[in-house]
């Protein structure tokens, strides 16, 4: 039986995205008329969003699917300031040209998952600095600033946890919050947004949002947050050995992001499932059910599902039969990921640690060493026994390529250019 009576919150409920709502009933009234209008903030701190902002980006999918309106709010105007949320330091000052340049890059990331246009629920995309910037700093205390307790925002964890750590948090990460919950009330004036989602880290945020905006008269304001992402074992999710796996292709292979998805743990199979595919719950189901080496088939599964969603079926189907040729067949698969080197360096020579560094499957040579002693380095699918091994010409295939691997299932092409 349905906790809800909105077929938003029972999707969302059934696949596990509800964390905390403020208002429950009230909210699932508004959904069952089809009448929420939610957003979501993404500030352009890089030129790609990653898999942690995947969770939030399929919230709005799912909104919009149920016949609401999703705003993606691009943060041109608060990436200038930092979110110190979850932070030890602070976030490096972008130029206001780097923080355009990102801003340009990521969109694109959005309309592989929502439907844009002038329609009843159809997605807009808005920009903060459109009247962040135009803001006056006097009007700002008079008309914002004086609904803000000092006291009440050294509470938040976003700062009291900075400050239990004795880490410094300038006045312009303070600042931060303000902008956020002046973002809440402006689009409530602007697009009759009713809902702001996010991150659980963002709780505190949000709800300062919602006060500001009884307190500036708009209508009534919503809260709903999902989980931080975590795998099962506690890992942060979206992290590797080699950094963050990013959504842009230009950013991280098609390949590699089908890898890893292939590669999450066992006991994170049917969660995913539910939150990063589209498949029916029964099917999803039955998949998390299996096991033992029907497990790895579940997998394959989630790989290509969640690869099709930002690359296309047809990127995440040629990801699936590179993985099968070379996993299967042992063969060198064309498309594997692969890193130009210049002839000259094979010509001087090569050495072993030099390469898995530029391959980028470790991150130093004491890295390399370590997997070598541990048998964890190939080349050419052949062990390396000697951290003093050199690359030559005579390790070159017939397509002028070497293979690293480091494990069973990172590989790596050194291309000769």
């Amino acid at each position: 039986m349905s906790t809800f009576k909105s077929d938003f919150l029972n999707v969302l409920q059934s696949r596990g995205f509800i964390h905390q709502t403020s208002d429950a009933e009230g909210l699932d009234a508004l959904a069952a008329k089809r009448e929420i209008v939610a957003y979501v903030g993404y500030d352009c701190t890089a030129a790609s969003l990653h898999v942690g902002h995947l969770l939030s980006m399929m919230m709005l999918h799912w909104l919009q699917e149920t016949g609401n309106k999703p705003i993606t709010l691009m943060g041109g105007g608060t990436t200038r300031v930092g979110d110190p949320s979850g932070r030890d330091e602070t976030r490096k000052l972008l130029s206001y040209e780097q923080i355009d340049a990102n801003k340009e890059s990521i969109k694109t990331t959005f309309a592989k998952l929502l439907r844009f246009g002038q329609g009843k629920s159809d997605a807009v995309m808005v920009d903060n600095a459109e009247w962040l910037t135009k803001l006056n700093y006097i009007e700002m205390l008079r008309d914002v600033g004086r609904h803000f307790s000092i006291n009440r925002m050294l509470s938040m964890d976003s700062v009291k946890l900075r400050l239990d750590r004795e880490q410094e948090l300038s006045f312009i990460e303070f600042n931060y919050m303000i902008l956020q919950s002046y973002d809440y009330v402006e689009l409530a004036r602007r697009y009759g947004c009713n809902l702001q989602m996010g991150g659980s880290d963002q709780w505190g945020n949000i709800v300062n949002g919602i006060d500001l905006g009884r307190r500036m008269g708009t209508h009534q304001l919503y809260a709903l947050t999902c989980p931080l992402l975590a795998t099962s074992s506690g890992a942060k999710m979206g992290k590797t050995a080699a950094g963050a796996v990013w959504l842009n292709a230009d950013m991280l292979a098609p390949y590699d992001y089908w890898q890893f998805w292939r590669n999450v743990e066992d006991a994170d199979i049917e969660r995913f499932l539910k939150l990063f595919t589209m498949l029916p719950l029964e099917e999803i189901a039955r998949l998390g059910a299996l096991g033992g080496a029907e497990i790895n088939e579940a997998k394959k599964l989630l790989a290509t599902e969640a690869t099709a969603l930002m690359h296309g079926r047809e990127a995440a189907l040629a990801a699936a039969e590179t993985a099968r040729r070379t996993f299967e067949e042992g063969a060198i698969a064309e498309d594997l990921p692969s890193v130009a080197i210049a002839r000259s360096e094979i010509d001087g020579g090569l050495g072993v640690l030099t390469a898995f560094v530029k391959a980028g499957l470790v991150a130093s040579n004491g890295e390399a060493r370590r997997q070598i002693k541990s048998g964890g380095l190939r080349v050419n699918d052949q062990p390396v026994a000697d951290d003093k091994m050199i690359l030559t010409q005579a390790h070159l295939t017939s397509d002028a390529v070497i293979k690293l691997s480091m494990g069973r299932k990172r590989h790596v092409l050194l291309r000769v250019e």
